[in-house]
């Protein structure tokens, strides 16, 4: 059975032509990456000099550092893997590429003008707005190749790999509904069906599969495919031995599909250790280096914080107790890291001080809220005794938000992996509420948008996008909506 007779999408170029066009696919990008480059250095070198001195740079050093520049980038990125196509698919992972090889071209620059005593040689202020501006810059031209790379792939104008598929004609043409393997490049180019479990065939099954892998071997051997991927299931594992044993002999890159299980997991993983290799799905949150880089964060600049914010501390301390009885401070457990619970600190905005197991979430215009209570809630400023918890290693500056135990216990029977958030610790903010989901969740379906968004932020956490949460707190205009 051909790949033609199963109607697979086909492009609209020639198959040499999208094939001819992944072996310089890598080329382009780097000559894209080094354009851009060169000509944001030459441009930034132009307009400085006309304010600082009312003529142009000399072309020569001017050229000396966009070639350097350019080069010491292009050089980072192709020992990083980063001109492969699949790279260019999505804009997965790509910013963060951009800004971390971006750092360190210049600091590899500097370190070469530091070695070659040259430092005068070139304009710090050229170079510092060559800094600056590169980020932005290189990442909007990746945004720019993305989508023109992906709708090139998915249309046919560009090959990524040509793939042969083998397996039984169920198990196949699940793999191929569910991934839909031509919109990541792939062109299949034949298939062949495993008919050794059919009944008129089932006297001699070993037999008959030999006589399976004997033709689809020939097919492959014509048709010449980079990889044959072998769509069974992985317990079937006599007969996936006979296919990689027969395909053994050809030079093609050899993959088995993967199980609708890994469907879920964006990263899954071989991991070695010794003579046991196992998938792994999902790897801890945080590894060792990255719970301590951001403990260190927290401690400190919570610690800071303190300091600097005792005078308003003090303030809405005294504030609260003018406007009605009740304790300054409201405590009440929460969930924290492992689901340990923890009596969290705010400052009093209500009048009751609910911690038992029917807990009734405060509302819009909640009669409950006292006046300077609706100013705190509204601002924030609620929030800021959770320092102290923060102190105690008991809370994060960023993470997902704790609620109540009682509300917890609801949710997580209602939600699924509802108690995934309690993988890291709760934070003082968050992803959900910097994206303004904040406030009452009266229904399922906004706490299970809030812990999509949560789960979303385990899942991509870096201690940048931690530093981006903090000022989306303080400036955005969505941290403070829907606020209660």
């Amino acid at each position: 059975m051909s790949a033609n007779e199963w109607n697979f999408p086909a492009g609209s170029l020639s198959a040499t032509r999208a094939n001819a066009w992944r072996h310089w696919l890598w080329l382009v990008t780097a000559a894209i990456d080094s354009l851009v480059v060169m000509a944001m250095v030459g441009l930034i070198s132009l307009v400085y000099h006309l304010q600082a001195y009312g003529g142009t740079p000399r072309e020569h050093v001017t050229l000396e550092l966009a070639t350097i520049l350019a080069a010491i980038f292009v050089f980072i990125n192709a020992m990083r893997g980063r001109y492969q196509q699949a790279n260019y698919l999505s804009m997965k992972g790509q910013i963060a590429a951009v800004f971390s090889v971006w750092n360190v071209t210049v600091v590899a620059f500097i370190a070469i003008l530091f070695l070659t005593k040259t430092v005068e040689h070139y304009s710090r202020a050229v170079i510092l707005a060559s800094y600056l501006t590169g980020f932005p810059m290189i990442a909007l031209a990746r945004s720019g190749m993305v989508r023109t790379i992906s709708l090139a792939s998915k249309t046919g104008r560009i090959t990524s790999e040509r793939v042969f598929l083998i397996g039984r004609e169920p198990d196949v043409m699940s793999f191929v509904s569910r991934h839909q393997p031509w919109n990541i490049g792939f062109a299949i180019v034949d298939v062949a069906f495993l008919r050794s479990a059919d009944e008129r065939r089932i006297n001699d099954p070993t037999a008959a599969l030999a006589a399976d892998l004997a033709d689809a071997v020939a097919k492959c051997r014509i048709n010449r495919p980079d990889s044959v991927f072998i769509a069974l299931p992985w317990s079937d594992h006599e007969t996936i031995d006979a296919c990689v044993d027969a395909f053994m002999n050809l030079p093609v890159a050899i993959h088995l599909t993967p199980e609708k299980i890994i469907d879920r997991f964006e990263t899954p993983h071989i991991v070695r250790t010794g003579s046991l290799s196992s998938l792994r799905l999902t790897r801890r949150p945080l590894s060792v280096a990255e719970i301590a880089l951001k403990r260190a964060f927290d401690v400190v600049a919570a610690s800071l914080i303190l300091i600097l914010a005792t005078p308003l501390l003090l303030a809405v301390a005294a504030l609260i107790r003018l406007d009605s009885p009740g304790p300054v401070l409201f405590r009440q457990r929460r969930y924290g890291l492992n689901q340990h619970a923890f009596r969290i600190f705010k400052f009093r905005t209500m009048t009751t001080t609910d911690d038992g197991n029917v807990i009734v979430q405060a509302t819009r215009h909640d009669p409950r809220i006292t006046r300077i209570g609706r100013v705190l809630r509204r601002y924030n400023l609620d929030e800021l005794p959770q320092l102290l918890n923060v102190v105690a290693g008991q809370m994060s500056l960023v993470g997902p938000r704790p609620h109540a135990l009682a509300h917890d216990q609801a949710f997580e029977r209602r939600i699924a992996l509802y108690a995934r958030r309690h993988n890291v610790l709760p934070g003082i903010t968050g992803w959900a509420q910097v994206n303004g989901l904040r406030g009452e969740t009266d229904t399922d379906e906004k706490m299970a948008k809030r812990v999509a968004f949560d789960h979303w932020y385990i899942d991509n956490w870096s201690f940048w996008l931690d530093i981006a949460i903090l000022f989306r707190t303080v400036l955005s205009k969505k941290a403070f909506l829907n606020a209660c």
